[in-house]
């Protein structure tokens, strides 16, 4: 059984009092019939590993380099995550890949970055809705994962969990329909299955357009939809909460 998976990402949302409290609401809620994650700016994610200290409440990175180390002011690597004990690490995002023109080899090399390092890579694929309503969302999803299919082993889809999020629900008030989301799961899925039934099996797929506490239940009922990656949502511990006990 896979167990659902419940993240968080606050994109550049925070600040150190807010970050405290929102961990501090959370963590109090002690959640236990689903994995929780949050992904902080990295400011916070020292907050984040102090106050989540010896808790089951995973935190990670929304982002980090392709790099190993260097010369590269601004980024941030895989081994400095590691060192502020993030677990995680969310890739290719949908925002990374439209405002700052990240590309499918990037996806690839980060992730490949962050499995050597033993975390868990949190991989975003999805359409924009120009895309869907031409027919080629599946076509897009298929050429995002392409390159994972083809380059990661077996053993290394035991540290991936994929978030599927239709570019064209992510902050409009739009969601896809449990069927539409379920559809695009499965075939994800389908696809994971090219690498192995153990992968197909096991691998997580979470949802991520708009997920609410009123629609949770329904989206996490479906058979190949294994929890959320949550935005806006993640930022009050009210409804993030909500979310979790769905």
């Amino acid at each position: 059984m896979r167990r659902l998976l419940v993240a968080g990402n606050w994109k550049m949302n925070a600040s150190t009092d807010m970050a405290k409290a929102l961990l501090s609401d959370i963590l109090a809620a002690d959640v236990q019939h689903c994995d929780v994650a949050v992904f902080p700016p990295f400011p916070y994610l020292a907050v984040a590993a102090d106050t989540l200290s010896d808790s089951a409440i995973q935190f990670g990175a929304q982002n980090c380099s392709t790099a190993e180390a260097g010369a590269y002011t601004g980024e941030v690597s895989v081994g400095m995550l590691q060192d502020m004990g993030c677990g995680m690490v969310l890739i290719g995002h949908s925002e990374r890949r439209s405002l700052f023109h990240e590309t499918d080899a990037a996806v690839l090399a980060k992730t490949e970055r962050v499995l050597i390092a033993g975390m868990t890579a949190v991989v975003c694929v999805g359409e924009t809705l120009e895309q869907r309503q031409s027919g080629h969302a599946e076509l897009i999803v298929k050429q995002q994962l392409s390159a994972l299919l083809h380059q990661l082993t077996e053993a290394q889809w035991g540290q991936v969990v994929i978030a599927y999020e239709p570019v064209w629900a992510i902050g409009t008030g739009e969601t896809a329909t449990p069927e539409q989301a379920q559809q695009m799961h499965a075939f994800i899925r389908s696809l994971l299955a090219s690498v192995s039934q153990k992968v197909a099996d096991e691998t997580r797929v979470l949802y991520g357009g708009s997920v609410k506490a009123a629609n949770a239940a329904e989206l996490f009922a479906q058979a190949d939809i294994d929890g959320g990656l949550i935005g806006g949502a993640s930022l009050t511990a009210e409804e993030f909460l909500g979310i979790c006990r769905s």
